[in-house]
């Protein structure tokens, strides 16, 4: 009882997390958090997803779509034969039990420290490819796609 009585007349202590400093804005995130996914690109700035499905067979909740499509020698997306041409994730359903990441056998998605997912939207709750994608870091030589883009 003495710590509790000790506790209760202490001022509290509140974090101003809307209006922080830095990236975070003031929160504070554990290394093991389970955020937003984020699919990676290798170090030509490749796609590492080879588009095998286990992370979508993985999940319990049956939150990922994956749809595959052969790479070619004048579009090369990812380093291996295939890559997903459709990846989307349905935030609706994922409970960020981690099943994924531990699944894929590339290394491919990784859980990163965005969470700040609510919407009131449902359908802003499906990430596709493009939101998940990691950027392409600076200094590294573009990607035969991105390549590609650039002189179509």
């Amino acid at each position: 009882m003495g710590i509790t009585l000790g506790e209760a007349f202490k001022p509290t202590e509140v974090e101003n997390y809307p209006d922080g400093k830095g990236p975070l804005r003031g929160a504070v995130l554990q290394e093991r958090f389970r955020g937003k996914h984020q699919l990676q690109r290798d170090e030509n700035g490749l796609e590492k997803c080879v588009a095998c499905f286990l992370c979508a067979a993985a999940c319990p909740a049956n939150c990922i779509y994956i749809e595959a499509a052969e790479n070619t020698e004048e579009v090369r997306i990812s380093s291996a034969e295939r890559y997903a041409k459709v990846y989307n994730i349905d935030y609706n359903r994922c409970i960020f039990c981690g099943y994924c990441v531990e699944a894929c056998p590339t290394d491919a998605i990784t859980h990163g420290h965005g969470f700040e997912l609510a919407s009131l939207n449902a359908t802003n709750m499906v990430m596709r490819k493009e939101d998940l994608l990691v950027a392409v870091a600076t200094g590294l030589p573009k990607s035969d796609r991105e390549q590609a883009e650039t002189l179509a």
